[in-house]
């Protein structure tokens, strides 16, 4: 792969991510970052934003660390414009990680999330597990 591919990580991936800093999604978001570009829309930063906020997650990490965490995360990502709406995923809200690949000519969409993975391919577009982008070709 080369540093032009591009990825899309579903929020909770990425706030698995964060919480589980030696599993699969910690290792899938270190190395879509390392081999490529992580694509976000403002769509997909605001979902994280709102997440990585809620009281319940204080238990695990610390709101400042997990806010470093977004800001790093935000810093590191590539920011794409939506240039299509889509509803195409049984669950609406899963849309907007179609939107970003789709506008953001991703490869792969990495989820755990069984709406998403239903659809794979999606215009061409890969959608796979965490544990299946690792274990790629």
């Amino acid at each position: 792969m080369t540093t032009s591919d591009r990825f899309v990580l579903d929020t909770n991936t990425i706030v698995s991510a964060l919480l589980l800093p030696t599993s699969i999604p910690r290792q899938t978001l270190d190395q879509a970052f390392d081999i490529g570009l992580v694509i976000v829309s403002e769509a997909t930063v605001a979902e994280l934003a709102d997440v990585l906020q809620r009281r319940r997650f204080d238990k695990y990490v610390r709101e400042e660390a997990r806010l470093h965490f977004l800001a790093t995360f935000t810093r590191d990502t590539t920011l794409i414009a939506v240039t299509e709406t889509i509803i195409d995923c049984r669950d609406p809200k899963d849309n907007k990680f179609l939107e970003v690949a789709v506008s953001g000519e991703a490869r792969v969409i990495v989820t755990g999330d069984r709406d998403l993975l239903d659809l794979h391919p999606y215009r061409g577009i890969a959608i796979m597990t965490p544990r299946d982008f690792m274990n790629r070709p």
